[in-house]
C-alpha cells in the first residue's frame, strides 16, 4: 500500500456492516504479519463499495495519530475533499476486503515496470481485397488499437486483386505498419511499391523476385513436414542482401503440430542469430478451443526461444479476441522469462472464463445481515452451490432461481412490483452464472470476465438507493 515500511504506521480502516467481520478477521493477522496498527470505523451503510466520497465526508471520524485512511476500492469520487476532512492521505483499498493480501502485495517489486515486451503483434485480415478502403481503414485501425504493430493484408488465392497498391499506400499513409500476404507476384510487386515492408512469403518458387522488393519477408519451407528448400532458399536470400525472418510453419493438430514445434527448436539451433516468426493462427483457428490459453502457451514458448513476432488473425468467433489476447500475453511470458518467475497471479485480465474466484460469506454473515436490515429491498448473494436472496429478517437460498420466487410468495412478501421482479431477475441470473463457473458475485457489479469485462448496466436509482442505505 505504501513505499515506506508499515511498521508503526496506523491505518484506519472505513467499511460498511457486512464487510465489518472479515475485515477485522483480516486485519487482526495482517497487523502482526506486518506490523502496523489498524482501526476500523463502520459506516451505516450495508453494502461498502456503494458509499461515494461525498457521503463519507460528513460521517468519518479519524482517531489522532493516523497516518493513513483506506476507504473501499469501489468507492467512488473525488478524494481531495475526503483527504482534507481527514487531514491524512487517503488511499483507496481493494474491491473486496478479503483480499487485503494482495492489495499489501501489489506493490512488490517483482512488478515493477510490468508490461514490457519484444515480441510483435502482426494482424492478418484475411481477404482484404473485398473490403472497400474505409471498411479496410477501419479494422486496420481496430486492429491496431487492440495491439497490432503490423497489418498484414491478407489476400485472395486465385482472385488478382488490381487495387491492392491503393489499399496498402492509403495505410502506409495513415502511419500503419503494412506486410503483403501474398504469393501473386503481380500483388506483391505493386503492394511493395505503395510501401509494404514485409513479404509473406518466399520460398524456392518465388525467392528469385525478392531481390527486387526491396523489403523484410518471411521464409517458409516448401513442405513444412520436411523442411524441403528451406536452408536453400535461406542461402540465396543472404546472397541477394534480402532480410528476412524465418517460419518453418506451426501445423494444426493432428496433422503434426508436436514435430512443428520441434522444427522451430531445431531452426534457432540451425539459425541462431536470425529473426523467427510464427503463425500461431494455424492452432487458434483449427482447434475448438478458446483462444487466449492456446496464446499464452504459444507466446511463451516464442519468448523461450527467441521467436520475436507472431502472426495472427480473428476469423473465427472462438478466436475474434486474438490480437488482444497476444498483447496481453507477451507482456505477461516476458516478465516470466526475463525475471526467471511464475506468470502466475500477475496477469488476472487473461483468465477470463474462471476469473473472480469466489468470496464466501457463510450463513452466520448473511443472517445477521438479515437481522440488521430496515429497508424493504433485497440482497443477492451466490456462494455455497445456491443462490441467497436476503431481506429485513428473511433469508432464502435455493439453486434454482425460480423456487426463491416461489418461497418469497410463501413468506407473505407480496410487495415486489414488476420492476422490482425484473431486477431481481437480473440479478439472480448472474448469480446462476457465477455459480456454475464459479466466480464471485457481487450485487450491482459486472461479473469478471478478464479483459471482456463490461461495464455494469445501471438499475433505476431510487430503487439503488432503497436497497443499499439503512434508514436508521
Amino acid at each position: 500500500m505504501m513505499d515506506a515500511s508499515l511498521t508503526g504506521k496506523h491505518i484506519h480502516f472505513v467499511t460498511g456492516k457486512l464487510s465489518e467481520h472479515a475485515l477485522r478477521n483480516m486485519l487482526e493477522r495482517l497487523a502482526k504479519q506486518l506490523g502496523f496498527k489498524p482501526t476500523v470505523q463502520v459506516l451505516k451503510i450495508t453494502v461498502a463499495a456503494l458509499m461515494t466520497t461525498d457521503w463519507i465526508v460528513p460521517r468519518i471520524e479519524v482517531p489522532e495519530g493516523t497516518d493513513c485512511v483506506v476507504i473501499p476500492g469501489l468507492c467512488k469520487g473525488s478524494m481531495r475533499l475526503l483527504e482534507e476532512k481527514a487531514g491524512v492521505p487517503v488511499e483507496r483499498g481493494p474491491e473486496d476486503c478479503r483480499r487485503l493480501d494482495e492489495w499489501f502485495g501489489q506493490k512488490r517489486q517483482d512488478l515493477d515496470g510490468y508490461g514490457r515486451y519484444d515480441i510483435e503483434v502482426i494482424a492478418e485480415i484475411n481477404h482484404a481485397n473485398r473490403f472497400s478502403q474505409t471498411n479496410l481503414l477501419a479494422e486496420a485501425t481496430r486492429l491496431r488499437l487492440l495491439g497490432a504493430d503490423v497489418i498484414d493484408v491478407g489476400c485472395t488465392p486465385g482472385e488478382s486483386w488490381a487495387g491492392i497498391g491503393a489499399a496498402v499506400s492509403m495505410l502506409v499513409e495513415e502511419g500503419i505498419r503494412v506486410s503483403v500476404d501474398s504469393f501473386e507476384p503481380g500483388e506483391v510487386v505493386a503492394a511493395t511499391r505503395a510501401g509494404a515492408s514485409l513479404v509473406l512469403s518466399v520460398n524456392s518458387r518465388n525467392v528469385e523476385a525478392a531481390g527486387d522488393w526491396g523489403c523484410e519477408v518471411v521464409v517458409v519451407p516448401d513442405e513444412p513436414s520436411t523442411l524441403k528448400h528451406f536452408d536453400e532458399t535461406i542461402a540465396r536470400l543472404d546472397s541477394l542482401a534480402v532480410p528476412y525472418r524465418l517460419d518453418p510453419v506451426l501445423e494444426p493438430i493432428g496433422f503434426g503440430f508436436a514435430a512443428s514445434l520441434g522444427r522451430y527448436l531445431e531452426i534457432r539451433k540451425r539459425y541462431p542469430e536470425s529473426e523467427i516468426m510464427m503463425g500461431v493462427g494455424n492452432l487458434t483457428e483449427l482447434t475448438d478451443v478458446d483462444s487466449a490459453g492456446v496464446n499464452t502457451l504459444l507466446l511463451g514458448f516464442c519468448q523461450e526461444t527467441g521467436i520475436r513476432s507472431v502472426l495472427t488473425t480473428e476469423v473465427i468467433h472462438w478466436a475474434q479476441s486474438s490480437v488482444r489476447e497476444c498483447d496481453l500475453a507477451r507482456r505477461l511470458v516476458y516478465h516470466a522469462v526475463v525475471n526467471k518467475t511464475l506468470p502466475k497471479h500477475v496477469e488476472p485480465r487473461l483468465v477470463t472464463l474462471r476469473s473472480g474466484k469466489q468470496q464466501v460469506h457463510g450463513d452466520e454473515a448473511i443472517e445477521q445481515l438479515a437481522s440488521a436490515i430496515r429497508d424493504p429491498n433485497f440482497r443477492v448473494f451466490a456462494e455455497r452451490g445456491e443462490v441467497h436472496l436476503v431481506g429485513k429478517n428473511l433469508h432464502l437460498s435455493a439453486r434454482d432461481p425460480f423456487q426463491l420466487f416461489y418461497q418469497l410468495a410463501e413468506h407473505g412478501r407480496s410487495d415486489v412490483d414488476a420492476n422490482h421482479a425484473f431486477y431481481l431477475g437480473y440479478e439472480m441470473a448472474k448469480a446462476m452464472t457465477a455459480l456454475t463457473l464459479e466466480k464471485d458475485y457481487r450485487q450491482d457489479q459486472s461479473l469478471d470476465w478478464g479483459y471482456l469485462t463490461e461495464p455494469e448496466i445501471g438499475c433505476a436509482p431510487s430503487v439503488a438507493a432503497a436497497r443499499v442505505v439503512d434508514q436508521k
